[in-house]
């Protein structure tokens, strides 16, 4: 990952986790939502990581395989992992066979949940989340939900979730954050690195990163 790049991905992480965990109050003040919505899939999931940061010491402090474990728990069953892979990957998910896609997968969502941890540590910094006008017909089944997280200091910034509908609820697979797509930015970096090194290269490389972390 080219080392610009790094801060930009963190922060689209951070608002991501940010924003699932903060949104809950300023959803219900914005309006009250019915079951099965996106919204609501949004007001579970931050009420259950509000508890359990609250009931444990240890991720309030930031133990990592805690942080790990609540991300795993928490957070990752409303995430669409494969489908975040794949639009990543963009035509060389294609041309990859089935076990490099399986691998990709595996390596990029661990390289994810690593910095989904790393941002719900820092979700204290965070004051507020107000929910933006979303507008999709009702029968939608791929919709963008907007907010806008609000800091102690620093300009608002406005973080956007793409969510599908899957099965009986939703989940969210890509994330905007001042305006860029996080599956945009990998997508063109998957691109560099698959052209130079092939899908085994850009495997190896997220395997490679994902071990310094362990």
């Amino acid at each position: 990952m080219p080392a610009a790049a790094a801060p930009r991905i963190l922060n689209w992480l951070l608002a991501l986790a940010a924003g699932v965990i903060l949104a809950m109050g300023a959803m219900q003040a914005a309006r009250a939502q019915g079951a099965g919505t996106p919204e609501a899939l949004i007001q579970q999931v931050t009420g259950e990581v509000l508890a359990a940061i609250k009931a444990d010491p240890s991720v309030q402090s930031g133990n990592p395989q805690r942080l790990l474990q609540l991300v795993d728990q928490k957070i990752l069953p409303y995430v669409d992992f494969e489908k975040t892979t794949r639009l990543a990957a963009g035509r060389y998910w294609r041309q990859a066979t089935p076990e490099q896609q399986k691998a990709l997968v595996k390596e990029f969502r661990t390289t994810l949940v690593r910095t989904y941890s790393g941002a719900v540590s820092s979700v204290k910094q965070q004051t507020a989340v107000e929910l933006r006008p979303s507008h999709y017909p009702a029968d939608a089944t791929d919709v963008v939900v907007k907010t806008v997280i609000k800091q102690p200091a620093g300009d608002p910034i406005p973080v956007d979730y793409r969510m599908e509908k899957a099965g009986q609820g939703w989940k969210i697979y890509d994330v905007n954050v001042l305006g860029v797509w996080l599956i945009e930015n990998y997508r063109n970096q998957f691109s560099q690195q698959i052209g130079q090194n092939g899908v085994d290269g850009l495997i190896k490389s997220l395997a490679e990163r994902n071990a310094a972390f362990k």
